[in-house]
């Protein structure tokens, strides 16, 4: 087996609660997961040696809310908003129909250049969600594509209902003939819990279905009005709630004595000119907060977890270290995994050399492009693409 020492590193976050920071740091790699961290000055040998040359060293970053597999532009509703437009949700059909009518090749292309955007800018593992067709063949199709590029796929049938369906109708057919199609796609079931969308009944009916069909549960909740997604994602005991945007105090204490974490999307609030999310409060309160990028074409077309960073330190009083922390352990959380989004011995070796000496530079130089280096199951990126697996998996 090859070793390889990550060497000279200036400061390197490990995201191990343990020792989650070290200064003057190294790191050993060996068959694709990290075999040792500590002082530069204690580094062993190894087989061949990376010069950090005093960078910062932190984990890849973990995008655990994705909507990637879709077709057609909605750059005049974000105008339209940039012009005082309130954002409503109701763009997501126009998506919908431009889906539909794309081929798979198509729409697996933009995905995939979607992911490598992402790759390049330091997210080594993302969740990639359906719910830009709204009929059993296209949310199958849909998660067939995604599951390509990621094993980290939810079923979103439950986005919005179509406009040619009864709301009733439709929730039986996502947790019925939908289900039962999609579920050997996906890992994760979510719903739009939201006024103009589903609500806490609905909600409930579809994530009861996909749980006992073996799916996980996620929620987007509480993003654009107070309503019941937080507390049912807390009673079903969903890996995530994500948006929480508008929370009660009742909201924030079930997050705070559950196992769900809040995933917060600042993308989404800068795109549509809403209120940011008060990460303080959630995590003064004791709940475990993530940060991903919700990459979708009409409400956060960005796929910059740093920019997201930024955006949390900026605008959600989140201070550098919480935002990263957030932007890899916390995103690792939200989709229940131990493997990803630190690097202690055993984790998988996806970490992101910054062309800076912390991490705080990711928020403290906004917009500049700081990945300096990503490293994927040990494998540089010029690497991995050299050599690609047959299956792409972030």
């Amino acid at each position: 087996m090859t070793t390889t020492l990550i060497d000279r590193v200036g400061l390197l976050y490990t995201g191990d609660p343990e020792r989650e920071e070290i200064a003057d740091a190294a790191l050993v790699v060996e068959d694709g997961l990290v075999a040792w961290t500590g002082p530069a000055s204690r580094a062993p040998d190894a087989d061949r040696r990376v010069d950090a040359e005093g960078r910062a060293v932190v984990p890849g970053f973990v995008d655990s809310h994705a909507h990637l597999v879709f077709a057609g532009d909605r750059t005049a509703e974000f105008q339209a908003r940039m012009s005082g437009e309130p954002y409503t949700g109701g763009g997501i059909r126009t998506t919908v129909a431009a889906t539909r009518r794309a081929g798979d090749a198509e729409l697996a292309a933009r995905a995939r250049r979607l992911v490598r955007e992402m790759l390049t800018q330091g997210t080594t593992t993302v969740e990639i969600k359906s719910g830009y067709g709204l009929s059993v063949e296209h949310e199958r199709r849909s998660l067939e594509i995604a599951s390509r590029l990621t094993s980290e796929t939810t079923f979103l049938g439950a986005h919005v209902v179509p406009d040619d369906m009864d709301a009733d109708d439709y929730v039986r057919l996502v947790a019925g003939d939908m289900l039962t199609a999609c579920a050997p796609h996906a890992k994760w079931v979510d719903v739009f819990c939201e006024r103009g969308a589903f609500d806490g009944d609905q909600t409930r009916e579809i994530l009861t279905a996909g749980l006992k069909a073996g799916l996980g549960a996620r929620v987007h909740a509480n993003q654009l009005t107070e309503g019941p997604g937080v507390r049912i994602a807390c009673e079903l005991g969903a890996a995530s709630a994500d948006h929480c945007t508008h929370l009660t105090d009742a909201d924030v204490d079930a997050l705070a004595s559950s196992g769900t974490v809040a995933t917060l999307l600042p993308g989404a609030e800068f795109s549509t000119r809403s209120p940011y999310p008060d990460a303080r409060r959630l995590i003064d309160a004791g709940v475990t907060v993530a940060l991903a990028t919700d990459c979708n074409p009409g409400s956060s077309y960005t796929s910059s977890m740093p920019f997201c960073v930024a955006l949390a330190v900026r605008e959600m009083r989140m201070t550098p270290l919480e935002a990263v922390r957030a932007a890899t352990r916390g995103g690792a959380r939200a989709l229940r995994r131990t493997d990803v989004g630190w690097l202690r011995p055993g984790a998988r070796a996806d970490l992101v050399v910054l062309d800076a000496p912390s991490y705080a530079h990711l928020a403290y130089r906004p917009g500049v492009p700081l990945v300096h280096q990503v490293f994927r199951g040990g494998l540089l990126l010029e690497e991995d693409i050299q050599n690609p697996p047959p299956v792409v998996v972030l």
